[in-house]
């Protein structure tokens, strides 16, 4: 919807989108709320991030003056999750979960470590702080020496590991968001440094991404063939498509490759949008003649968003401090935050078995009590 106010120039939804980017920033302003402490990781903290650094680049309507302001909250994101980065494990790297007691803590995955970087690469350009760009050097050696990046010829970025194993056994699934972070980070880094090393590595992940087209057209290639897609897998082209836009407007000699990609996502998604109740409901597989019989959230977020990004050419790039951006940040935001790594709880088996029980107990009272209230 950020994105869609700004293509279309469209002051409808300011109110509900800022309220949305404003609601879960949490206590310490670092998008870690405390009623997100069961289920948030990484890969999540780091996309409220993003958000709000798209909101500090298209100069969205700023909060309040006693409200957190985008920059701010972006660098928030950053801080925090940089202090996670676990050299104990893996020899670094960012864990898929914030939380030990969540399910994924001892994963460590590509795309927690992309948007690090994707984001670290956007703070340096709008800031121009060089401490952003080292740390982006910093997580993009790490994902090349641990082997989620495969380099030459291929470009591939897999999923992730377990530290069980000292991520040794890397589980070969690609991932059309994790692409798009690494893709259009190095196009930041390029447009901010002028380094080629980001302009050859912003081609090379740009021909990688041919893993994820069919005729030209957007697929998730892990899950949509085969049926499997769950409800995030089925948002994840919004993404790429997000980042070819971006791509192409901070390193214009890819414009020629990137809009053909593009127009032709976007003619086939707009087919597919002819599904449901209201006769505009948009399908998963674009390739398929009319609607796929999917419907979702995901499915109307990809299809908005490559068929806004034909727009692209027509708006400005992302602005920065000096030309045009107004959002006021802070470079030590989020580091009083407490810190949810550094001394993690230890569970042993008795503890667990404790836990057990009580939820046992508690259950059990609970459905008790509901009996009493029907007799």
């Amino acid at each position: 919807m950020l994105d869609n106010w700004f293509f279309l120039q469209n002051d409808t939804y300011v109110d509900t989108i800022k309220e949305a980017l404003l609601y879960q920033v949490g206590d310490d302003w670092d998008y870690i709320p405390l009623n997100q402490s069961t289920t948030e990781g990484n890969d999540d903290q780091v996309f409220w991030g993003i958000a709000v650094m798209a909101a500090t680049e298209r100069n969205f309507t700023n909060p309040s003056s006693d409200e957190p302001q985008w920059l701010y909250l972006a660098q928030a994101v950053f801080n925090t999750m940089s202090a996670r980065w676990d050299t104990a494990n893996c020899d670094g790297g960012l864990r898929w979960q914030i939380f030990q007691w969540n399910a994924g803590y001892d994963y460590k995955n590509s795309v927690s470590n992309a948007g690090l970087f994707h984001l670290g690469a956007r703070l340096a350009r709008y800031t121009s702080n060089d401490t952003y760009v080292e740390w982006c050097e910093k997580v993009y050696d790490w994902l090349i020496g641990v082997g989620f990046i495969v380099e030459s010829p291929s470009w591939f970025i897999y999923d992730g590991a377990s530290i069980t194993d000292n991520c040794s056994v890397i589980t070969e699934l690609q991932w059309t968001y994790t692409a798009a972070m690494m893709m259009s980070g190095c196009a930041y880094l390029y447009n901010y440094t002028e380094d080629e090393i980001w302009l050859t590595r912003t081609d090379n992940f740009l021909q990688g991404t041919a893993v994820f087209l069919n005729n030209s057209v957007i697929y998730e290639a892990a899950c949509q063939t085969s049926g499997t897609c769950n409800t995030d897998q089925r948002s994840f082209k919004a993404l790429l498509v997000r980042a070819y836009g971006l791509t192409m407007k901070l390193v214009p000699s890819l414009y020629t490759t990137i809009m053909p990609i593009i127009e032709t996502s976007a003619k086939a998604a707009a087919q597919s949008c002819v599904g449901g109740y209201d006769g505009h409901t948009c399908g998963l597989d674009w390739s398929y003649n009319g609607w796929d019989g999917y419907y979702g959230l995901g499915e109307q977020m990809c299809a908005l968003e490559v068929i806004q990004n034909l727009l692209t050419p027509e708006r400005p790039a992302p602005y920065t401090a000096t030309d045009g951006g107004s959002s006021i940040g802070n470079g030590a935001a989020g580091t009083q935050s407490t810190d949810e790594v550094e001394e993690p709880l230890t569970l042993d088996a008795g503890d667990r078995a404790g836990a057990g029980i009580i939820t046992v107990v508690v259950g059990v009272s609970i459905i008790t009590t509901g009996v009493w209230l029907v007799m």
